[in-house]
């Protein structure tokens, strides 16, 4: 046995998205590992619900995803990057017993969210695609080694522009529908030209998301309406009729970022998410249902003080007469089901105590992803109440044979009166007579929540096995514990967040073997907001290292795609009250700053933009703190989640070795008196620091 490290990142395997075949025989899904230091291979594996061990479905070459089986359940379609110079995503379709997978579309903008007709015959997805595009029906057919030329210069005239790792450059979201028949008739790796099996159903200089299927010739599809999409809270729900090639809309909701899914059945009733306007950034994100028939909406989820928001989602059953959809909730999240005509509660139909990730309904079984304090996470199945569940893969059954693994321990604590949820994590060789120093995490969002597992399952583990007590919770402003809970830190992030951080820092103290002198803290995202903030209003931590943060309100408002979360938190813009929002940014405190911070920032981060964190990193120079940044190349608002393999695993050593040089527990000498490379376990980490700009200052 041997402690987890963290090179270990190119070992574990992660699991997502398990679709049960229509008799509730299989369940396909896919398995994702690191390939080498810059890129992940992942591949669709298919369990048999009755528990024997899954097997490969598809060859290991590029990206493969969302599988998704044909209502006969003879054939399953997939996107995947599979021969493609530029890594689109293209649709395939593969034999149910096996055989060759075909390429059936090659277009430009590349596939995604597939979805199969009632009848099988057709394909509905998304791709984004420029007007240029469109003329040319590259978006309908094109020739694999096509490149689209970058702009020079780059002409702007949308109010968001960006996303993700990328600048749109003209590509809008739009919707098509493939010909299965059609399509199957021709070959696209000799015919690339031909367009007749792919038929474009949207046009126009607007984005259409979210396609599902109602009946065979239906559509349903969202779309931001007004004047100004890009500034708009409000989404327009269409049917489209292809016979017809007509689309008319049925109803408005609203949401303000990464909302708009639907799902629709075949009798005509649309699910749809919808969250109230004011101060919509803190509020409860709900499912409404429209019924085409008689025109009443219904909201299923009222009566459940919880948000079907971030990393959630919902779907009908195949009766469509229940919707079932996931929530945060206290520390879990958990699974649950309601009548889609609203008659009745919800009821809860599993995830105490565990993470349930992606997931699907069959006619007697669900099946999904769950992630445990002692594994990343797993393909299981239960029954449509929830009553008998199985184990269908242990994808890192080798890796956890040979490496202990620590049990986090909850904890609850008082702050304000309040009671928050917590946890702590002790070295695996714990010895209660031994002092351990103390790692503070703080989550992201800021309105999501941490649970025992997920996402930072491995992080926490490599901190607690180099020796580090780990502490993390979930503070007010949380998901998970109801509307007023997120509402607590409406026009506070800092202030209100620090007092529920610090009030468990100080329970976790209390324990003989944390040495309260030893405290180090870190974060992303939001997290990385409050990292900076803490360090600029206590000097309790002997480091800290902040993470793809938000560091001056004003600058993120105008660089990021999610500008509405300072006008829903804080109720202003940048020249409503730009005091206010300087008072309440890290920057305008960061002459306080003692803490030797660690600055890690992506360079294509167009969430959090590098803007603040420069502007953070260059007043921690200024006023002569041991600091440095670190930046990765290609890398956007995920790098932790789901960057390049060396990127993850260089990160995580930075940040270990940042607290390491300044722990009276670790004889490790603080980063500045090394080499730059020393210690690293990645491989990419030498090839960064020599090329990708680390900034040493501050002694």
């Amino acid at each position: 046995m041997h402690p987890i490290e963290v090179a270990d990142y190119h070992d574990i395997v992660r699991v997502a998205d398990p679709q049960l075949s229509p008799d509730d025989e299989r369940i396909a899904f896919v398995r994702r590992t690191p390939e080498d230091e810059t890129a992940d291979q992942a591949t669709i594996f298919v369990a048999p619900i009755g528990g024997d061990s899954p097997e490969q479905f598809t060859a290991r070459e590029g990206i493969d995803g969302e599988p998704r089986w044909h209502p006969d359940g003879d054939r399953l379609a997939f996107v995947s990057t599979r021969r493609e110079a530029n890594d689109r995503p293209q649709l395939w379709l593969l034999p149910a017993d096996g055989g060759e997978a075909r390429r059936v579309t090659s277009v430009v903008g590349g596939v995604s969210g597939i979805e199969w007709s009632p009848d099988g015959s057709r394909l509905c997805f998304t791709q984004r695609v420029t007007a240029a595009d469109r003329e040319a029906d590259r978006d309908l057919a094109v020739d694999s080694d096509y490149e689209r030329e970058a702009p020079d210069p780059r002409v702007i005239d949308r109010m968001v522009y960006r996303a993700g790792t990328e600048y749109f450059d003209g590509r809008r979201s739009h919707i098509y529908v493939l010909d299965v028949a059609a399509a199957l008739d021709r070959d696209p790796e000799t015919s690339p030209d031909e367009t007749d099996a792919v038929a474009r159903v949207t046009e126009g200089d607007a984005d259409y998301v979210s396609p599902t299927w109602g009946d065979d010739g239906t559509i349903y599809y969202a779309s931001k309406a007004g004047d100004r999409p890009d500034d708009s809270i409000t989404y327009e729900i269409h049917e489209h009729d292809l016979e017809r090639d007509e689309a008319d809309p049925i109803t408005r909701t609203s949401g303000w970022l990464d909302a708009g899914s639907v799902a629709a059945t075949e009798g005509g009733k649309v699910a749809f998410e919808y969250t109230p306007e004011e101060k919509m950034t803190m509020r409860q994100t709900e499912i409404r249902v429209h019924d085409r028939e008689t025109g009443d909406e219904v909201a299923p989820t009222a009566p459940l003080d919880r948000t079907v928001g971030y990393r959630c989602s919902f779907e009908w059953d195949p009766e469509g007469e229940r919707l079932y959809f996931s929530t945060p909730d206290e520390g879990s999240r958990v699974l649950w089901s309601a009548p889609g005509d609203a008659s009745d509660d919800p009821k809860r139909v599993y995830g105490d105590g565990v993470t349930v990730e992606d997931f699907s309904v069959g006619a007697n079984a669900i099946a999904y992803v769950q992630s445990e304090w002692d594994h990343p996470g797993d393909v299981f199945a239960t029954t449509r109440g929830g009553n008998e569940t199985v184990r269908l893969s242990r994808v890192n059954r080798g890796f956890l044979a040979d490496r202990p693994i620590s049990q986090p321990e909850e904890v609850r604590f008082e702050s304000d009166g309040v009671e928050i949820q917590g946890w702590v994590l002790r070295p695996p060789a714990f010895d209660s007579d031994e002092e351990y120093p103390l790692v503070v995490q703080i989550h992201g969002g800021p309105h999501i929540q941490w649970t025992n597992a997920g996402t930072m399952w491995h992080e926490f583990q490599t901190l607690a096995a180099r020796g580090y007590v780990v502490f993390w919770c979930n503070p007010r402003g949380s998901t998970g514990y109801g509307e007023d809970r997120a509402m607590a830190i409406d026009r506070d992030w800092g202030a209100v967040t620090l007092r529920d951080v610090l009030a468990g820092a100080d329970a976790v103290c209390e324990r003989d073997y944390v040495d309260e002198t030893n405290q180090f803290v870190t974060g992303g995202s939001f997290g990385g907001f409050m990292t900076a903030w803490t360090v600029a209003h206590t000097d309790r931590f002997r480091a800290a290292v902040s993470q793809r943060g938000v560091y001056d309100l004003a600058s993120f408002y105008g660089s990021t795609d999610a500008f509405k979360l300072v006008e829903g938190d804080f109720g202003t813009t940048p020249w409503g009250d730009p005091e206010f929002l300087r008072e309440k940014s890290p920057v305008a405190h960061v002459s306080n700053v003692d803490t030797p911070t660690l600055v890690i920032h992506s360079d294509r981060d167009y969430r959090t933009p590098a803007n603040t964190a420069e502007l953070f990193y260059l007043g921690l120079q200024k006023h002569g703190v041991d600091t440095r940044m670190v930046r990765y190349p290609r890398e956007g608002h995920e790098l932790s989640r789901s960057g390049e393999p060396g990127h993850v695993v260089d990160r995580l050593e930075r940040i270990v070795r940042w607290f390491d040089g300044y722990s009276d527990h670790h004889d490790a000498p603080p980063a500045f008196e090394r080499d730059r490379d020393a210690g690293l376990s990645g491989a990419a980490g030498s090839e960064a620091d020599d090329s990708e700009a680390e900034t040493a200052g501050g002694r």
